[in-house]
């Protein structure tokens, strides 16, 4: 896939293709305002919780939802700005989607479904049908070419649909949980897939997701929403590893805190304290794995710098292991073995000692 090292302001100053948008909409008491910039050939995936405007944001995009204020360029081109009173009708913009339950036509077969819009740009109905084959033999489906809709599989409806967006020649392909409706075994097969064709997409492509390894695996640039703004954006590794708010912590698997650093002691705002390997002064974050903490029933002798009496608030399975919910002076989450939970006698309302080496600690600036 297409990587960029420019960031969105950056590319926004300078660029005259790709994606240029700053979406803004009220809607009663919730206003979406985001800053939204993409080069051709990159995928920016909008990941967030539900209610957190990313539907709201792509149906923008589309053109299905108008801007309250704001502006939408494409390749150069206004496709909307509310302040010129100007929008260009969503039939009319060089934008494909592919909606989360597919919405193909159930009268029509895959080749005609893929040949529908072609066919609303006006090409001849022979000439859309040999298009449409195409595409469906790019997705590997010409043996399902004559299927209708009810007879194909969801990885099969989740292809006829990509290929009939793919099909207008978008410059702008939006993909509302394209992954979400299908099992959990096809969503492997039709995952890998979906990257490879996202990979040879050569405009913007945007995937709104909830969930955090379809974002990781499909997109070049993750933009976190919460609320109707942006909280994080960046490239997928670096926001797994510098987490800026608890929804990101938690999707990748991490505690989070916020404190003050001097030195390697960072004090958190409840009081406790975290030894770090960084040394630091000022506002930070510290972000360790549940994996990293180690439980005892007694006091140990050991040389971990952290160390702090807590109390087993909740356990539940997790994965192959078991996530142990501890409160009292630092709030965190542990992840044990099955063994190691039955070997302290772990049960809700139990005191336990918890340490954590501070070389499993990350502490960066806030």
């Amino acid at each position: 896939m297409t990587r960029t090292d420019a960031s969105p302001t950056e590319g926004a100053a300078l660029r005259t293709d790709g994606l240029d948008a700053r979406l803004v909409v009220d809607r009663g008491g919730f206003r979406l305002d985001l800053r939204l910039t993409a080069a051709p050939g990159e995928v920016v995936a909008l990941l967030g919780p539900n209610g957190a405007g990313k539907t709201t944001a792509l149906r923008a995009l589309a053109g299905l939802t108008p801007l309250t204020e704001g502006s939408l360029r494409l390749d150069g081109r206004t496709l909307e700005d509310p302040g010129n009173r100007l929008r260009v009708a969503p039939e009319d913009r060089p934008v494909g989607v592919v909606f989360q339950d597919y919405l193909l036509f159930p009268h029509l077969s895959a080749l005609d479904n893929v040949a529908f819009g072609p066919r609303c740009h006006g090409v001849p109905k022979a000439e859309a049908r040999a298009q449409a084959a195409e595409w469906l033999d790019r997705m590997g489906l010409t043996d399902r070419a004559g299927a209708k809709p009810r007879a194909l599989s969801g990885g099969q409806a989740q292809r006829v649909a990509l290929a009939r967006a793919l099909a207008t020649h978008p410059r702008l392909l939006l993909l509302d949980e394209p992954l979400a409706a299908l099992d959990a075994r096809t969503r492997l097969d039709v995952r890998a897939g979906l990257r490879r064709h996202l990979a040879a997409f050569e405009a913007v492509a945007v995937l709104v997701t909830h969930d955090p390894l379809d974002a990781m695996v499909l997109a070049d640039r993750l933009v976190v929403v919460e609320d109707g703004g942006i909280v994080q954006e960046g490239a997928p590794a670096d926001i797994s590893r510098r987490p800026r708010t608890d929804y990101i912590a938690s999707l990748v698997g991490l505690n989070l805190y916020q404190g003050r650093a001097e030195g390697h002691t960072v004090t958190l705002d409840g009081g406790a304290t975290i030894t770090t390997t960084e040394d630091l002064t000022g506002p930070v974050f510290v972000a360790f794995p549940p994996a990293a903490v180690t439980l005892h029933r007694d006091r140990p002798d050991s040389s971990a710098r952290n160390l702090w009496r807590l109390e087993v608030a909740g356990m539940e399975s997790h994965g192959d292991q078991i996530r142990v919910d501890l409160t009292g002076e630092l709030p965190l989450l542990a992840d044990l073995t099955t063994a190691a939970v039955a070997e302290l006698s772990l049960h809700p309302g139990r005191t336990v000692w918890v340490t954590l080496k501070a070389t499993q600690t990350h502490a960066y600036p806030a």
